[in-house]
Order: C-alpha cells, then sequence, then structure tokens
C-alpha cells in the first residue's frame, strides 16, 4: 500500500506524555518520502521512575492506536525504561508487541546499543541528563550489553522547568559534549529522548569532537529499516551522524539558537 506522504515507509512512534523533543527530532531525522504517525504514553504516576515502568505495561496498548496503518516498525522513544525493567523484560515485550502487531516493536535504548556496535564503539562516555539514581541503573544497562562505560557528563537539570529534561537547552548539552570528549571514549553516547541533541552532534562534528549518536537518531535509524533491532544493518549510519540529510531540514526548521 502506498501513503502519499510515505511512500517509502511510514513509522508509529510512542512519545512519553509531556516530551517536547521527540517529534521534532524524528521529523527532522526522516529519511525523503517517510513520515511518522505518533501516539502517547501516558502515566499518572508521581515519580519518573514509577512513569517509566508504567508506560512499559502499556506499550501493547498503545501500539494498538495505529490500528491498521501500514506501519513498517514501532519505535517506543522511552530509553529510561528499559533500564528500569532490565533486558529481560524488555524482550519479552518486544516480542510480546511484535506478535500482537506483526511489525518489529524497537525501543530505543535497543537501537542506541545496534547504532554503537556498527560504530564500532566499545569504550562509551555518556551525555545523561538523568538524576543519579537512574544514571547508576543506566551504567549497568550499558555494560550488560557489553560497553565500558568510562565517563558520565551532563547539562545540570533545569528543577524549576515545566519538566527537569525537557527543558533542557541545547548548548548545555554542547559543553558536556565538549568535556566528555577527553574521557579516552570510542564514542559519546547522548541519552534520555527528550533531551535537544541534534545541533551539539552536528556542532561537534564540525569541532572535531568525538563520534556521537543520540537515542532519537539510533531510534530514527533503525526504525526506517522494518528490521528487528538485532537484525539492522549498517544503513548508511555514518552519513546519519554526518547529517546528511537531516542537517538542511534542522537548519530551515529550527534555526541555530546559541
Amino acid at each position: 500500500m502506498v501513503v502519499e506522504y510515505a511512500s517509502k515507509g511510514l513509522i508509529g512512534v510512542m512519545t512519553p506524555q509531556a516530551n517536547t523533543t521527540v517529534e521534532a527530532e524524528c521529523w527532522t531525522l526522516l529519511l525523503p518520502h517517510m513520515s511518522l504517525i505518533n501516539a502517547r504514553l501516558t502515566s499518572e504516576k508521581d515519580t519518573i521512575e514509577a512513569r517509566l515502568v508504567d508506560y512499559t505495561t502499556k506499550f501493547g496498548a498503545v501500539a494498538g492506536q495505529f490500528a491498521n496503518a501500514p506501519v513498517v516498525s514501532i519505535a517506543a522513544a522511552c530509553t529510561g525504561a528499559s533500564y528500569l525493567i532490565g533486558a529481560e523484560k524488555e524482550a519479552q515485550i518486544l516480542d510480546a508487541v511484535e506478535a500482537a502487531r506483526g511489525v518489529p516493536f524497537l525501543t530505543a535504548a535497543l537501537c542506541s546499543v545496534a547504532a554503537l556496535r556498527q560504530m564500532g564503539a566499545r569504550r562509551i562516555a555518556l551525555l545523561t541528563p538523568y538524576p543519579a539514581a537512574l544514571n547508576e541503573l543506566s551504567t549497568g544497562y550499558w555494560e550488560g550489553h557489553g560497553f565500558e562505560v568510562v565517563a558520565k557528563a551532563g547539562p545540570a537539570l533545569e528543577t524549576e522547568a515545566f519538566h527537569p529534561i525537557y527543558a533542557m537547552a541545547a548548548g548545555g548539552v554542547l559543553r558536556a559534549y565538549e568535556d566528555l570528549s577527553d574521557s579516552g571514549a570510542d564514542a559519546v553516547l547522548m541519552l534520555g529522548t527528550g533531551m535537544a541533541t541534534l545541533r551539539p552532534i552536528l556542532a561537534g562534528r564540525l569541532r572535531g569532537l568525538l563520534p556521537a549518536v543520540s537515542c532519537n537518531l539510533a531510534l530514527v535509524w533503525a526504525a526506517h529499516q522494518g528490521k528487528r533491532w538485532d537484525a539492522l544493518d549498517n544503513a548508511n549510519l555514518a552519513k546519519w551522524l554526518a547529517g546528511d540529510h537531516w542537517a538542511p531540514r534542522l537548519d530551515a526548521l529550527f534555526p541555530e539558537n546559541f
């Protein structure tokens, strides 16, 4: 079936309820002739950690919002949940959603694992927006997938904003990226789908900083392939990281502001 605005593929994206970054970055990153439809993950839990776990219990139901739309994959744009439920539970959920929907189901965390492996990275530095407790769980998750976490840094949490992560400015992300480029890592992984990362990735490349990938970039790169996370191929990842197809769109939609 050909979709007018998605002749090369339609992606279903699931976004945390107050996240203001996922849709903007995903629209920017899409390849030409691809499109997305979005569904919101919602929770009434009163802590970040509780909300993240609650989202995972609703992945199947929220994926059902896409109904019979001809999506090639469904992408959960929520990284932190994977740390809290663990790799075994994450794999069980992937299998269940894929069986129910008939298309690959991807999490931002597992797509980041796949991208780092395609980059040949073993020693990684984490550019993290998380509070300390979630940072600790995050480290264990990446180490469980065979990476050595050699450094962590991040912009200050905007504690007075509507959400401490989603309000982070790209300028602070770039400064943390600069700090991590002396860490001896093979690559920098920019965590959290709510943190603005596209402008820092481009700026870092121009300044000769360490190679970097963000969870949103990894998610869209993976989702367009229409494959399970563990069957992804390189698919021009280097060009994605360089911004070959999306940098002009970023400049047009969101002119540089730092």
